[in-house]
């Protein structure tokens, strides 16, 4: 298996996108996975890595990132040393960075052997979720669509709502991060470039836009993000397929750092379940 990690692609808000791909070298075109991580996550977190590693044991062409905004460097792409970067981040920096990848997997020479550019599917987890859904409603290379533990609306998140008359005051919110310890800055422009682009970010009109094959995974356990949510995704686009996995908290049982060298029977049985959606239609 071919592995190759934390090279740069050029995005569109001047900090490097940090990539990985994982594929078995055949010189024949292999179908493409884009996975996006999600809010204060980044692509090696917990069995991210495990799981690109199964994905591409079967034949995929898989591609993980971090979005350039997500407080990680090129130094040092796992957690978050940059949180300058992180208080700049917005959804519609991470729709470009999205945009930037899937352009990447295009024009890209080095793979052309290896990849089917007719065949892109994309994955995102939670916040990941909503801006994979709303990609997909933009983009026509995007024929798969799947979403994990995903939000459907961000209009409602901690991110986009508070004491606006503080936030606007001070210029910054911080939100902790029970793992790491850090406070994690929000300034205020992700508000202000939330209301500019607000049509843009409703995740439930782009739902009732997709066309393509769309999966929506979600656990049944989950704390930080209901499976309710699921449910209003799978409403808004009811040819889409909602499957629950029982006993499956946000992260699919998964903890970061993950030492382990197999993924939990919940994450497992979310990887088999993609694999056979993506070669299934």
């Amino acid at each position: 298996m071919k592995i190759l990690k934390n090279f740069i692609v050029e995005g569109k808000h001047e900090k490097p996108i940090v990539t990985d791909v994982f594929y078995k070298e055949t010189h024949q075109p292999k179908k493409v996975v884009v996975f996006c991580h999600g809010y204060k996550g980044f692509k090696d977190w917990g069995a991210w890595n495990l799981m690109a590693k199964a994905f591409a044991e079967v034949g995929f062409f898989f591609v993980k990132f971090n979005f350039s905004h997500n407080g990680g460097t090129l130094e040092q792409p796992i957690d978050f040393p940059d949180l300058e970067a992180f208080g700049n981040n917005n959804y519609v920096k991470e729709l470009d960075d999205l945009e930037s990848i899937l352009d990447w997997i295009s024009n890209n020479s080095d793979f052309k052997n290896e990849i089917d550019i007719n065949d892109i599917s994309i994955i995102g987890h939670s916040r990941g979720g909503g801006i994979v859904t709303i990609k997909t409603a933009e983009d026509s290379r995007v024929k798969k669509l799947i979403s994990l533990a995903a939000v459907c609306d961000f209009g409602s998140r901690s991110s986009t709502i508070g004491d606006l008359e503080n936030w606007k005051k001070t210029g910054v919110k911080y939100v902790l991060n029970g793992r790491t310890k850090q406070k994690m800055p929000h300034f205020y422009q992700f508000y202000v470039n939330f209301k500019e682009n607000e049509e843009r970010l409703n995740i439930e009109r782009s739902a009732k836009k997709i066309t393509v094959p769309h999966l929506i995974i979600h656990g049944n356990t989950d704390t930080s993000i209901s499976v309710e949510e699921a449910k209003k995704i799978h409403s808004w686009n009811p040819k889409s397929t909602l499957k629950i996995i029982k006993n499956a908290d946000h992260v699919f049982n998964v903890s970061h750092p993950w030492e382990k060298e197999k993924l939990t029977k919940e994450l497992k049985e979310v990887t088999k379940t993609c694999i056979d959606f993506i070669n299934n239609n």
